[in-house]
């Protein structure tokens, strides 16, 4: 009984491995052969990628021949640029009334005439200080981010999923080679 269990196992295997074989030199590739030195995958880096982005914000983008993604980049740049310049000239303006209304000089007056307390006009110019310090985390945030998506877009630029997806139900070879009966299933994409 033993032996039969081989044998039937060492059929299965064989005819399994003549499956593939039969199969794989039934499926010639008839596309025309491009050279790869005329593709210009080829010779693609995602270091030149990475480092373009660092240099010039969107040049890797445009490396990668992502052309479209160059004004989300130069937007969210230009977006926190605009924020830290806001915030900081609010910023300087309260800090500045703070220091009129708190120096003791009677000369000095406040651009809101002593409409409000230090202590509000203090905690308005926190705020914008806050909202200043935030816009440098964006504008960090963005630099980074482009230069992460110039190397991943860099990485899956030869990545191609074709068309033909192919199951193929075969014996588990490291079941088998324990003597446990197994079946594996196997998606190959071509």
């Amino acid at each position: 009984m033993r032996h039969l269990r081989k044998i039937i196992l060492l059929v299965t295997l064989v005819a399994s491995v003549a499956g593939r074989a039969q199969e794989d030199s039934t499926n010639v590739d008839t596309r025309p052969i491009i050279s790869d030195t005329l593709d210009w995958r080829y010779g693609h880096s995602p270091r030149k990628a990475s480092i373009l982005s660092a240099v010039l914000p969107g040049a890797g983008q445009v490396y990668n021949r992502k052309i479209w993604k160059v004004p989300i980049v130069i937007g969210g740049l230009g977006a926190s640029y605009y924020f830290i310049r806001e915030n900081n000239n609010q910023y300087q303006r309260y800090r500045d009334a703070y220091i009129a209304i708190t120096d003791g000089d009677p000369n000095t007056v406040d651009e809101f005439n002593g409409q409000f307390s230090s202590q509000s006009v203090l905690n308005v110019a926190d705020t914008y200080r806050r909202w200043r310090d935030l816009s440098y985390i964006a504008i960090g945030a963005v630099y980074i981010l482009n230069i992460v998506d110039a190397s991943v877009d860099a990485h899956f630029v030869r990545f191609d999923v074709g068309q033909d997806l192919s199951l193929e139900l075969a014996p588990s070879l490291p079941l088998a080679a324990q003597g446990a009966p197994g079946m594996s299933i196997a998606l190959t994409l071509r």
